[in-house]
């Protein structure tokens, strides 16, 4: 008999998700075989109304909302670190909203957290396979060229990074791959789905998200070591 992992995610923004989905759920799936027996494991997209909310009840209504509808064991929360620094997100808005969860009932909210802060921001994780990126766009050209020969999260905004690769490729004359109309909202969920965990494993922002999904499944005991 196989074990069930429900997990919850709940995003900063709308692109952010269609990113994130797979590469949450493919990184969940990586960790379930190092698993005690066998797991099956599904995710699950929370979607609240943010208005007029401060990030604290975002999450406890995120949180809640994984809770009664889904039961989920543990919510992945994103929020981007908009710099090169990520303790500030850290200490500004990860810790506390952990810290007034576990203040609640445990019957009322999911207190199983597990943060996924991007250096700079998410764009910066698709930047972590620049041929997939290239390859996708349709364009061909050094990394220099581009603009993307700094590591990911040494980019400062990579978002406009990607935006003028797209420009590039829609003035240029190659016509490999070319798309017609492209424009970055159109790259995030495919992306997400091709890119290999493997290039995100340079990032360190993805390794410290990996490394506490990996301690939340310990602290559930399906993890062991």
């Amino acid at each position: 008999m196989s074990n069930f992992i429900l997990t919850g995610l709940f995003t900063e923004g709308t692109t952010d998700v269609r990113f994130l989905e797979s590469v949450v759920k493919k990184t969940l799936d990586d960790l379930a075989f190092e698993c005690t027996g066998d797991i099956e494991t599904e995710l699950k997209v929370i979607d609240i109304d943010k208005t007029g909310l401060s990030f604290n009840e975002q999450v406890f209504f995120a949180s809640k909302m994984a809770k009664e509808e889904y039961d989920v064991l543990m919510l992945f929360v994103h929020t981007d670190a908009d710099c090169n620094d990520d303790s500030i997100v850290f200490n500004s808005k990860i810790i506390p909203a952990k810290s007034f969860l576990e203040g609640l009932d445990d019957e009322l909210v999911c207190k199983k957290v597990i943060a996924i802060v991007p250096i700079q921001m998410t764009e910066a994780w698709m930047l972590a396979d620049k041929n997939l990126l290239k390859d996708e766009i349709g364009i061909v050209g050094t990394d220099i060229d581009l603009g993307i020969h700094r590591r990911p999260e040494e980019t400062t905004n990579p978002k406009a990074v990607i935006e003028n690769i797209i420009r590039l490729s829609k003035e240029s004359q190659v016509k490999r791959k070319r798309r017609a109309g492209l424009n970055i909202s159109d790259l995030y969920q495919i992306i997400g789905q091709k890119i290999e965990l493997s290039e995100l494993e340079s990032l360190p922002s993805y390794n410290k998200f990996k490394s506490s999904l990996r301690e939340v499944l310990k602290e559930l005991n399906f993890l062991h070591n």
